[in-house]
């Protein structure tokens, strides 16, 4: 039965890498390999090769114990920028062992350990394209976000972090002489709150001001 090391990765503390390594784990039985051991993390991909742990430990684990197959579930695994993900395919390459990504059923080694240049092809395309796919939602975010503020604008929303202006004593007699009707009848802050719905640092304000 040939031995294999499974690796996963997702790219934040929010995702979960589990649903990787299951499917993963009953593909390597149904085809008879063996699953030795297992590599994730979770990382960013903005970080380098040489910052992800489970890689430097994968490969020195495939070195000790002769591994020729690491099996992963999509080549954007590998890592959300195209040259860190080929780095990583080539480091593996360098030490003889043959990356599989499952979901393409690619190998990145032929049986006589040379490169698959077809497969060397595909997973570079794969991984354009995932990058363009990455690139085209944060434009969309970007674009959902100025339209946003275009419209707030357009409404005479003020954007941003609030301004230093701070309102006079007589200006805040004027907007809040409810709250000030009710604090001077001795009800609590938290009442008034439920009462006028504003908020208790502003009634502590108001209280502070009125007691002047």
């Amino acid at each position: 039965m040939e031995q294999v090391v499974i690796l996963a990765r997702v790219s934040t503390d929010k995702q979960e890498y589990q649903r990787q390594i299951n499917e993963l784990t009953d593909y390597c039985e149904r085809v008879g390999w063996s699953v030795e051991q297992t590599f994730c993390n979770k990382v960013s991909g903005a970080k380098s090769l040489e910052e992800r742990s489970e890689l430097q430990a994968l490969i020195k684990y495939v070195q000790e114990h002769e591994i020729s197959r690491v099996i992963c579930l999509e080549i954007s695994r590998l890592g959300r920028n195209t040259l860190e993900a080929l780095k990583v395919i080539q480091m593996l390459t360098d030490n003889g062992v043959s990356l599989y990504v499952k979901n393409y059923n690619l190998e990145t080694l032929n049986p006589d350990g040379k490169v698959n240049p077809v497969a060397s092809l595909i997973c570079t395309i794969l991984l354009e394209i995932a990058s363009m796919e990455r690139l085209t939602i944060q434009e969309r975010m970007a674009s959902g976000r100025n339209q946003y503020i275009a419209r707030c604008r357009e409404k005479g929303i003020k954007m941003g972090r609030p301004s230093s202006y701070r309102k006079s004593n007589d200006e805040y007699r004027e907007q809040y002489s409810k709250e000030i009707g009710l604090l001077r009848k001795g009800i609590s802050l938290r009442n008034i709150t439920d009462i006028t719905g504003t908020s208790v640092n502003t009634l502590r304000r108001i209280k502070s001001m009125v007691q002047q």
